[in-house]
């Protein structure tokens, strides 16, 4: 949701000192779009006169309907200009004007060049607002105030009593941004006529960055509750001593207590995972486009990244749900080959190793999002982007769609698991096949996410924003994971939709996780690029808890010794196996610190499970007609692919 280390490495923190530099690095993880200042956490004013380029920055108090008054930095063109349209951010990360220039050298620099009045808020009690901050505040009771009500506030007041606008607002956002963009749009004001939520959190307990089907985010969770609550003003990095996060959070077994024993007081958000384990009440009230309106009212650019380390799950089924009331046609999406917020901050020319052969996100920003802004708020031009505009990985084009996934030209084809590590699409028949594979699963050594030492996402160091781009060659060869690849292809196979796992599996243990990674294996050859050779890419990937298998409400035991099918949802691709790559499936049960330790023996609230409840178990795939574990993937019906990118 909001974790990004993009510019880390660029060396754009003002301050010099150690605690600025601790500071500044907690700052540029914790909001993708950097809008925190880096000289001071506590700075929530701008300097008189402020400016940055042609635009001028001032500050602005805005009542909200409860009293409270909200921050807002107002960033215009200098000098006599025509009335503008608004656009605005709504972030808890704070402002400044050194990071807003950063802003306007990447995120915002093709819209400042059209010309908008950038307003720029802190939500409810973060920085320089007044009030008490709540993480992801839900939707209030009638009468009550939520983002929504300060969102409707705020652009009254805007277009009320801000000079020279033309009474035409848009929002737009990525993360923790994007989530407020989409709550914009609930009982959304007159004057508000677009937006675009990118990179939005939907469901933090299905698919997001809490939770995935269930199982916990564990490193990833502990450090953004530390980091956003400790302090309502200030983003402040949790100390491992400089020890590795794996050996750290390996220790912690009593999870329940996390945040007094390591911080000396409770943190909100952690209380709130350690007393809702399952799918309840509280999870169900925050999900994102269940609070939307049923009737899509204002336009809305969804965009997505295929390599999104953090909110993949969520822009894809906003646009989803959102669809099934988009009447007039106002419900689109982008998803592009991208990290989360990679489209806003850099060129986009490259993932990991990866060259994807254009300015992806150069593209975006210019050719998609600005067109959109203009229309919507401007009246300039038509946007003649199609519903789903989605990039195609491994062949390094755009696709051009009516809906996502497609309605037409793909067919629904299975590859199944055979023994010895063969995966093909032919079914399981000989006797060979009846032979299961098998693994020892054991809590104390859980395999980990990525190769180690593995650094704490909230570091100057930090490389979180590119972990999907590892390399999982190495995990293929430890005897916790297993691992079928394909023949190296004589010809291309093109993934375009859907990617479901289908386990038959059982378990000597009452629980278990199910891991399923969908890999591109690149040839060793001279012929591929060195960075590239031998390299297995993740493509899709999902971890399913075992106890939810019945469903996320209330977990069930599961039964030793049981076979057990498991539907786990890798959601969708759009990707090119080409000819001589080899199509790979893993499958593990451990993937730590990203996902916290299943005890494997069944405990009511694996928080409260202790030393004792956490035992090695042996788990078991099978591969038989009558138990065809597989893969289901949607494949393009031709190999020509899409349409590449119109030039503009």
């Amino acid at each position: 949701m909001v974790f990004s280390n993009l510019f880390s490495s660029q060396g754009i923190c003002g301050s010099r000192s150690v605690g600025g530099r601790q500071r500044c690095a907690a700052v540029m993880l914790l909001s993708c779009a950097l809008w925190a200042s880096a000289a001071s956490p506590d700075q929530t004013r701008l300097p008189p006169g402020a400016k940055i380029g042609n635009y001028v920055g001032t500050d602005a108090m805005i009542p909200m309907r409860d009293g409270i008054k909200l921050h807002v930095e107002v960033w215009r063109p200098e000098g006599a200009t025509p009335k503008l349209p608004i656009l605005m951010q709504r972030s808890p990360y704070g402002y400044g004007v050194e990071a807003v220039k950063r802003g306007f050298e990447s995120e915002f620099k093709e819209l400042a060049q059209d010309g908008f009045i950038f307003v720029l808020e802190d939500i409810r009690g973060r920085f320089g607002s007044e009030g008490e901050f709540v993480m992801l505040r839900p939707k209030a009771a009638r009468g009550g105030v939520d983002e929504s009500t300060d969102t409707y506030d705020s652009i009254d007041w805007l277009v009320k009593f801000l000079p020279n606008n033309t009474g035409k607002v848009g929002i737009f956002g990525v993360s923790y941004m994007g989530w407020t963009t989409a709550m914009a749009t609930i009982d959304p004001h007159p004057a508000l006529k677009a937006v675009s939520v990118q990179a939005s959190p939907e469901d933090m307990f299905l698919g997001d960055d809490f939770h995935h089907n269930g199982a916990f985010r564990l490193q990833y969770a502990w450090e953004y509750a530390a980091a956003l609550e400790t302090d309502g003003r200030t983003l402040k990095a949790f100390d491992y001593a400089k020890e590795d996060p794996y050996t750290w959070l390996l220790r912690q077994t009593d999870l329940a207590n996390l945040d007094q024993r390591s911080l000396g007081r409770t943190l909100p958000t952690w209380r709130n995972f350690v007393e809702h384990p399952n799918y309840d009440a509280f999870w169900r009230a925050g999900v994102t486009s269940a609070q939307m309106p049923a009737q899509v009212q204002v336009p809305d650019l969804i965009v997505a990244g295929w390599w999104d380390q953090e909110d993949f799950y969520g822009p894809l089924t906003i646009y989803h749900n959102q669809g099934k009331g988009d009447r007039q046609h106002r419900n689109f999406l982008v998803i592009g080959p991208w990290n989360h917020g990679g489209w806003a901050f850099g060129k986009g020319r490259g993932y990991g190793p990866l060259d994807l052969g254009s300015d992806t996100g150069v593209y975006f920003r210019a050719n998609v999002e600005r067109p959109w802004f203009r229309y919507w708020l401007k009246g300039v031009d038509q946007f003649d982007e199609p519903e789903a505009l989605v990039f195609e990985t491994g062949s390094n084009r755009w696709g051009r769609y009516d809906s996502w996934p497609p309605r037409h030209g793909v067919s629904s084809r299975r590859l199944y698991f055979h023994a010895s590590g063969v995966l093909s699409f032919e079914p399981p028949q000989s006797a060979a096949d009846a032979k299961a594979d098998s693994f020892v699963s054991d809590p104390a050594v859980p395999v980990p996410y990525r190769p180690r030492p593995i650094s704490a996402i909230v570091a100057e160091d930090s490389t979180w924003s590119a972990w999907l781009a590892d390399d999982q060659a190495p995990f293929a060869k430890r005897a916790d994971v297993l691992s079928w690849q394909t023949a190296p292809l004589q010809a291309p196979v093109t993934l375009r939709g859907a990617v479901r796992a289908k386990l038959f599996a059982s378990t000597t243990g009452s629980d278990a996780d199910w891991i399923v990674k969908l890999i591109d294996v690149y040839p060793d050859d001279a012929a591929t690029p060195a960075a590239l050779r031998g390299r297995q890419l993740i493509i899709a990937d999902e971890v399913l808890r075992g106890r939810f298998r019945g469903g996320f409400e209330q977990p069930h035991a599961i039964t030793p010794g049981a076979v057990l099918d498991y539907s786990i949802d890798l959601h969708t691709a759009s990707h090119v196996f080409e000819a001589g790559h080899r199509i790979a499936v893993q499958v593990q049960s451990t993937w730590f610190p990203l996902i916290d330790r299943n005890p494997q023996t069944f405990v009511s609230n694996i928080f409260a499970a202790g030393s004792a409840d956490y035992k090695s178990q042996t788990h078991t795939v099978l591969h038989t007609a009558r138990y065809p574990s597989e893969l289901v993937v949607d494949i393009a019906d031709t190999d020509r692919g899409p349409s590449p990118s119109p030039s503009r």
